[in-house]
């Protein structure tokens, strides 16, 4: 059987924490699936929705005050640990229902490294926390090193950068639990941002894509298969048109090439084509698949979802 790292989005897992946990049953019914048939499952899980809640709450709570509102990099470190307290929780139970009491489920608060020179610094473009009128931006800027930039008419909201994934700071840690058995819940949101500065890594006010993390982890474990669980069955070419197609099995040459006639939505598919092109060249044999949540057992099995392979 394989070793498999799944990357869960974060819109899969709902708005609010009630729905939050209903969603996690249900993910993790999925997922037991995989390990039931067998498979040594490591989970990384999105962060979208639920991050950005938490900085609105702070900056409502300390709108009075912007020097006390809490820095990102904490609160992506917030949200890894209640979503992965309701997946860890959802799956033990899942495992357990299904009389495999003996293998254990972790949640690890996981901090990625980025390069401190990584052009998405002096670009940044994912936006995070409220929204504000251009007079509040500009002020806000004008006190700080801020970024704001005008988000589709609804107002202004602070951007930050969205630098690839250089390391995982915890990844001895990481390779012994998953050399141990257990079920690794890790990279949430794309992992706590973290640069080496002086003597030590210190927090990035910044967003790293969880499926490049999520495959810069199944490449350090030496995964066999990185799949990544979306809303979709299948990536699709001329998507929403007559002629649009469903990819069952394409290699990265062509995949990239799919990439260079812009067939792939920005913020959307790309991010998870580009990441699975990542894992699928990183080694001889690995493969890469983009698939359904609710079709994960049937995408291992050949039967769904896109597979990539070199």
């Amino acid at each position: 059987m394989a070793k498999v790292v799944i990357a869960l989005g974060g819109n899969a897992l709902g708005n609010s924490a009630n729905e939050q946990l209903t969603k996690a049953e249900l993910a993790a019914k999925s997922i037991a699936d995989l390990i039931s048939a067998g498979h040594q499952v490591v989970i990384a899980h999105g962060n979208g929705p639920q991050v950005g809640q938490i900085r609105l709450a702070f900056e409502k709570f300390d709108a009075a005050e912007p020097e006390k509102i809490m820095p990102f990099p904490e609160c992506t470190a917030m949200s890894q640990g209640y979503i992965g307290y309701h997946l860890q929780q959802a799956i033990d139970e899942e495992l357990v229902s299904r009389g495999f009491q003996n293998i254990p489920v972790i949640s690890m608060l996981t901090q990625v490294v980025v390069d401190p020179n990584d052009p998405a610094f002096s670009n940044p473009t994912k936006p995070i926390g409220g929204y504000y009128s251009e007079a509040e931006a500009k002020k806000i800027m004008a006190e700080s090193h801020d970024v704001y930039k005008e988000d589709a008419g609804r107002g202004w909201r602070r951007v930050v950068a969205s630098p690839k994934p250089v390391d995982i700071y915890e990844k001895v840690s990481l390779k012994t639990l998953v050399e141990a058995g257990q079920v690794v819940i890790a990279c949430g949101g794309g992992g706590i941002p973290v640069e080496y500065k002086g003597t030590r890594y210190q927090g990035v006010e910044a967003v790293i894509d969880k499926d490049f993390a999520a495959a810069k982890m199944a490449a350090l474990i030496d995964a066999d298969i990185f799949i990544i669980l979306t809303a979709v069955d299948h990536v699709f070419v001329n998507f929403g048109q007559e002629n649009q197609k469903a990819l069952i099995e394409e290699n990265v040459s062509t995949m990239q090439n799919y990439i260079t006639e812009n067939q792939f939505a920005p913020g959307s598919m790309l991010p998870k084509v580009e990441a699975a092109i990542n894992f699928a060249e990183s080694k001889k044999g690995r493969k890469a698949i983009i698939a359904s949540l609710e079709k994960a057992t049937e995408a291992i099995a050949g039967t769904s979802g896109t597979v990539i392979v070199n």
